[in-house]
């Protein structure tokens, strides 16, 4: 709430829907935006209430007062709804600026003014608890935040495994596991708020984009999750050959045995790797695994089995958005269908009133 700068009330105007009552447009200014919100006076009530029961104790400028047979004066007397317009407006900027601040950290003032809610709900620094629409948003942004840190955490393992800095290299890994444990805890909550906010009233529409948004940072922490346990074993194997001999190859053959490895043609059957015992065909060396001895060839594998899981992973979700949409689609032509078969029914229905009509018409001839 130390973003708020200023607050105010600037105007009101009368609604018909669904009844006819006056709201009053708030405008709060804060550091970075501003924004306004539209709120009635029994909201005002609503707020005050809570604010009361919530804290122990009413805030410190009282509400102004309902007047009798409001019903009849209130929506075309200019005079009281300005005495209510100023008395709602210090109400507000009295609770902004109090020196306590339990009536501006609850909960329901923050939602009633449309403010990111942040932490609040969460306990020792755990997930947010609750979500209104717009601070739903800001924890998504948030999150995609976090996994981009996660990210830079395990480039700069792998740069420090590739300078034979083991130790600051498992550093980094660990503080991307402790990231990605917290990261997961709040998509977790996440998806809860989501199921709050459709109680509420959520749009169907609305609500399954915000499920596809959660989806996409669940692939992506499944990800960051092979890439932090994966890529353990091949960091320390990066150190270890950085330190040994450089990075020009992952543990090159000695020289003595190149003769042996390339083939010879002084003997009669060349050396070759065979992969498994029951292989017919001897493997064909290329010139990416010629130079490398049986360590460097298992890494190698290892880091081509790492890149065929992410690419798996990411068709994955690009099949699971498509089976989506392909059932979206579905459901609208279903729909369609049943929409043309009753259009259908009702030209058969229009189309045989004609027909009698004409043969009423035929008789009177």
């Amino acid at each position: 709430m130390s973003a708020i700068q200023a607050i105010y009330i600037r105007g009101y105007e009368e609604r018909t829907e669904p009844k006819i009552h006056v709201v009053y447009r708030i405008e709060i200014q804060a550091h970075v935006r501003s924004w306004n919100m539209w709120r009635r006076y029994s909201e005002f009530d609503d707020l005050h209430t809570e604010l009361t029961k919530s804290t122990g104790s009413p805030p410190p400028n009282p509400l102004p007062p309902k007047h009798k047979f409001a019903l009849f004066r209130s929506h075309n007397n200019e005079k009281l709804l300005e005495e209510r317009r100023l008395g709602l407006e210090s109400y507000l900027r009295a609770i902004v600026s109090a020196k306590d601040e339990k009536w501006r950290d609850s909960f329901a003032f923050k939602d009633f003014l449309g403010v990111p809610i942040g932490r609040q709900g969460g306990t020792n620094g755990g997930p947010i608890t609750q979500f209104s629409s717009s601070s739903w948003l800001d924890e998504h942004i948030e999150l995609q935040n976090s996994i981009r840190d996660i990210r830079a955490d395990i480039n700069k393992r792998d740069a420090l495994a590739d300078r034979a800095d083991v130790v600051a290299a498992h550093k980094s890994n660990v503080n991307a596991k402790k990231k990605l444990a917290g990261v997961l805890t709040r998509i977790g909550a996440l998806a809860m708020g989501l199921e709050e906010l459709a109680k509420s009233g959520l749009s169907e529409g609305e609500l399954q984009r915000r499920t596809d948004m959660v989806s996409r940072l669940q692939d992506d922490c499944e990800k960051l999750g092979k890439m932090v346990s994966i890529a353990k074993m091949s960091s320390a194997s990066r150190a270890s050959a950085a330190a040994t001999g450089g990075l020009s190859a992952l543990n090159p053959a000695p020289e003595s045995e190149r003769e042996a490895l390339l083939g010879s043609t002084s003997t009669s059957r060349p050396f070759s790797r065979v992969f498994g015992a029951a292989a017919k065909q001897p493997a064909q060396e290329t010139a990416q695994t010629r130079p490398l001895d049986d360590h460097g060839l298992l890494q190698l594998q290892q880091n081509q089995i790492q890149g065929q899981d992410q690419q798996l992973s990411q068709l994955t979700t690009i099949l699971q958005r498509q089976r989506h949409l392909g059932e979206a689609i579905g459901s609208e032509i279903a729909l369609q269908i049943d929409m043309l078969a009753d259009l259908n029914n009702e030209v058969d229905r229009v189309g045989g009133k004609m027909s009698a009509a004409n043969k009423q018409m035929n008789k009177l001839r």
